[in-house]
């Protein structure tokens, strides 16, 4: 079925109009001038074919045309309201749904999630190991990629895009773990004695001792601190970075930014 077009903004004057009794204090309410509050209750007039004000020497007085109307008019504002708020509904949800690398999760973003659910005991996690995992198909919050930027989604920088070669520090293989993530030297990508599909493979490799691999500072400054790696040369600026990103509507919920502040403090 069709349905009629409503004039909504003119209703929400009439609304307003109807229960100041004045077209001055309806404008104060609305934030806009006295002459359009007329303007609109004047376009409403000529779509509905009914005059809705009459002018009397103690003011403003409704219509029987439009004292009909007001009770069915101001429950319908009351059900927008209730559906507005039931589309919002999830933005005070305790729930996120996560895509992350399993490898940043473990380096990094644990213990963050951890200090999270300190503040706020009642939140609850799933994640999803494919970063790259559609927002609408996986119904996610939030991503975190190992990326340029942000591209066409918002986005905040979780840690600076900093790289370093790194090796076991005992025994273990001088020759490269190549991975997707960072192109290894001129020369020595045809040379790499190891080929790996992600950061985390590269990471286990290195610390096996298969090789020496170009990691991004993140994941390997816990592995540096123990021991486990040992950096073979100084850490490196490099363009790509950890990213947490969604499309604006996620990223502009309640939650979505309470987790951001969280994870981008200091």
């Amino acid at each position: 079925m069709k349905r009629t077009h409503l004039p909504l903004n003119a209703l929400r004057v009439f609304d307003a109009a109807a229960r100041h009794l004045s077209f001055t204090r309806a404008a104060d309410e609305l934030a806009v001038t006295p002459a359009a509050v007329g303007q609109q209750i004047r376009a409403l007039e000529d779509v509905l074919g009914v005059v809705l004000f009459r002018r009397t020497s103690k003011g403003l007085e409704l219509t029987d045309e439009a004292v009909a109307g007001l009770d069915p008019l101001r429950e319908g504002f009351l059900r927008f309201e209730e559906s507005v708020q039931a589309m919002q509904a999830g933005q005070a949800s305790s729930s996120y749904t996560i895509a992350v690398p399993r490898e940043f999760y473990a380096q990094w973003l644990a213990p963050r999630l951890a200090s999270f659910r300190a503040l706020h005991p009642d939140v609850r996690f799933q994640l999803i190991a494919d970063e790259e995992a559609d927002f609408t198909e996986a119904n996610l919050d939030v991503a975190i990629r190992l990326v340029e930027g942000p591209g066409e989604l918002e986005g905040a920088q979780l840690a600076p895009g900093h790289k370093v070669a790194v090796a076991a520090s005992e025994g273990g293989s001088d020759g490269w773990i190549a991975w997707p993530g960072f192109a290894l030297p001129d020369g020595e990508e045809e040379k790499a004695l190891l080929q790996v599909g992600n950061a985390g493979q590269a990471l286990s490799s290195a610390i096996a001792g298969l090789g020496k691999a170009l990691m991004p500072l993140p994941l390997v400054e816990g592995a540096l601190a123990d021991g486990s790696l040992v950096a073979l040369g100084e850490v490196e600026e490099c363009r790509r970075s950890y990213w947490l990103v969604a499309p604006r509507p996620q990223w502009r919920q309640k939650k979505v930014k309470a987790l951001v502040d969280h994870l981008t403090a200091g």
